[in-house]
């Protein structure tokens, strides 16, 4: 069996075999960051993938054939899997660990994608000591610009950690965990934010739209200005209050729009509230 450390011809080291149970979008869209890496981020050899789900999307059997990766119901791998990405539903997610504690060893790494599933509920059907590793991406993980917060249980080793932290910085940023019982948080935040972005760019054409604009130019004005701020955001390291700040002239249309935004019953109180019945929901579908 090789190491955990199986050093390629480029002297990185990597998984292998990596197999991916459960190949729907967002398992997709991380195994596109990993086989198209950008930025010399570090990318998997499709050599190694193995990926069990014959009813994945056409856009990621698109992505899979490429590369001459067939799905199948079950693979026959050459030896136990040193990763195993688990994206199969919740609903579904014990019989799948019940039939992957055959055929893991005490070298593989479950990396767990499934909403609501905590460490304890994921390792109660595999074998004692196996190493897993919660995670929480969001979608834009599909552009390698995601962000991803992760949670290890005890039994993952420093090898483990630093391998799977490089993967998946391969998708955007990274963040580790302390406290399990954050994930809720982090859920309602970067889990479920983008859907709240996408949200704010339809408000903010509507409302271009009813200042006269046409629907394709605000629409337009409107994704332009949310993937600009977004950027900024990205490349400096000033904080978010300051960059506001000097874009908002005393007396300005900016401060305008932001006195009706930053009011007792402006936007905060509503994004928190946002939060809150996301996390909420989080910690139910946890149990």
């Amino acid at each position: 069996m090789m190491s955990i450390l199986d050093e390629d011809l480029t002297g990185t080291s990597s998984f292998s075999p990596i197999l991916v149970v459960g190949a729907g979008k967002m398992a997709g869209a991380i195994l596109s960051a990993w086989l198209e890496p950008k930025d010399g981020s570090e990318g998997i050899d499709p050599e190694t993938l193995y990926v069990e789900d014959p009813g994945s999307p056409e856009d990621v059997l698109d992505l899979l054939a490429k590369y001459d990766v067939v799905p199948k119901a079950r693979q026959d791998l050459p030896e136990p899997p040193q990763l195993v990405i688990v994206g199969v539903k919740p609903q579904v997610i014990d019989g799948v660990l019940q039939d992957l504690s055959t055929r893991i060893s005490s070298e593989t790494l479950v990396y767990s994608i499934a909403a609501g599933k905590t460490l304890a509920d994921l390792a109660k059907h595999l074998p004692d000591r196996t190493a897993i590793v919660r995670a929480m991406p969001n979608t834009p993980v599909m552009v390698q610009s995601g962000m991803t917060a992760l949670i290890a249980n005890e039994f993952v080793t420093e090898s483990q950690r630093a391998l799977i932290d490089s993967l998946v910085a391969g998708t955007g940023t990274v963040a580790w965990l302390d406290d399990e019982s954050q994930m809720d948080a982090v859920t309602a935040v970067s889990g479920s934010g983008p859907a709240y972005i996408f949200w704010l760019a339809e408000c903010l054409a509507k409302a271009g739209e009813g200042q006269g604009l046409s629907p394709e130019l605000a629409m337009t004005l409107a994704k332009a200005t949310i993937d600009g701020a977004g950027s900024m955001m990205g490349l400096f390291e000033t904080p978010p209050s300051e960059l506001r700040e000097n874009v908002t002239s005393k007396g300005g249309t900016t401060a305008a729009a932001l006195e009706v935004l930053m009011s007792d019953e402006g936007l905060a109180p509503l994004i928190e509230a946002a939060i809150e019945a996301a996390a909420k929901r989080s910690k139910e579908l946890s149990g």
